[in-house]
C-alpha cells in the first residue's frame, strides 16, 4: 500500500511530546509499515537500519505506539487503513466479476474493441461527469507539503482551484517567500489561504535567508536549531529547519 490518509491533527496531538528526530523516526516507521502491508518484524536493529534512526529511539517508539504480536508489530490505526484498502480492492474485484457474469448471462458484448494506432481517437481519454480533475503538484513545491496543504483545505471544505493557486502564488511573491514556504505556514497554522500582510512583521532579512541557498548554510542552521541530519538530503534538512523555525515563531 503506497498511499494513505495522513490525519495531521491526530498525528500532531499524538507526537507533541516527541523531539523532531523522534517524530521523523515514527513517521518513517509508519511509512515502512504501510509499504510492507503491515508485515514488519519486531526487530529494532533492522528497523533502525531501514529508516535511518537509532535502536534506542525505535525501541521507545515501538513501546509507545505499537503492539507486539508474536514476532511482528501491530498498529491499530494503520491496520484499520490497510483493512479498508483491502476491502475496497476486494469489493472492486467482486463488482467486476458480477458485471462480467451479467454480460455472459444476457449475451451482451464482452467489451469494447481497442482502438488501433490508425484511429485518430486512439489516445483520447473518455470524459465523464464523475471524472475527477487531475491535481498536479505546483512547481517548486514538494509533493508531501502539497498533500498536507490539501488536507488542511479539505478539513475546511475549501476546493483547490487554479484561482486559489494564482492567489496563493501572488501573495507569496508579495511576502517575499516561496510558494512552498507559504503552504508550510498554512499547514502549521491551519490556514486555508494566505495573505502577505499576515506575516509582514515577521519577515526575515536577506541575510537571515542566506543559509537556505548553500549546503553549508543548511547544515549550519540545522546545528544551530538542534536538528538531526542523519539520513536526510539537504533539501529534506532545509524543510525540517523551516518547520522548526515556524514552530518556534508560533510559540
Amino acid at each position: 500500500m503506497h498511499y494513505y490518509q495522513h490525519h495531521i491533527g491526530d498525528f500532531i496531538k499524538a507526537t507533541s511530546r516527541l523531539t523532531d528526530s523522534q517524530v521523523m523516526a515514527y513517521l518513517r516507521l509508519i511509512w515502512l509499515y504501510y509499504d510492507k502491508d503491515g508485515i514488519v518484524s519486531n526487530d529494532p536493529e533492522q528497523i533502525s537500519f531501514e529508516i535511518g534512526s537509532d535502536v534506542k529511539t525505535i525501541r521507545m517508539i515501538i513501546k509507545t505506539y505499537f503492539e507486539v504480536d508474536g514476532q511482528f508489530l501491530r498498529h491499530s490505526r494503520c491496520d484499520k487503513e490497510l483493512q479498508g484498502y483491502l476491502n475496497k480492492s476486494e469489493g472492486g474485484k467482486k463488482g467486476a466479476e458480477r458485471r462480467w457474469k451479467n454480460r455472459v448471462s444476457n449475451n451482451l458484448p464482452m467489451g469494447i474493441p481497442m482502438p488501433t494506432q490508425c484511429d485518430p481517437n486512439a489516445n483520447q481519454e473518455p470524459i465523464t461527469k464523475n471524472q475527477k480533475p487531475n491535481i498536479n503538484t505546483p512547481d517548486g513545491v514538494s509533493e508531501s507539503v502539497f498533500k498536507d496543504y490539501l488536507e488542511v483545505r479539505k478539513t475546511k471544505k475549501a476546493k483547490w482551484t487554479d484561482t486559489a493557486l494564482k492567489g496563493l502564488t501572488k501573495e507569496a511573491e508579495k511576502a517575499g517567500i516561496s510558494l512552498q514556504e507559504a503552504m508550510e505556514l498554512c499547514c502549521a497554522r491551519g490556514w486555508v489561504g494566505f495573505k502577505a500582510e499576515w506575516i509582514k512583521d515577521q519577515q526575515p532579512t536577506n541575510n537571515e535567508k542566506a543559509w537556505m541557498f548553500s549546503d553549508e548554510g543548511i547544515v549550519a542552521k540545522a546545528a544551530e536549531l538542534g536538528v538531526h541530519s542523519m539520513g536526510l538530503t539537504y533539501h529534506q534538512l532545509k524543510e525540517k529547519c523551516l518547520m522548526v523555525m515556524t514552530k518556534k515563531a508560533m510559540s
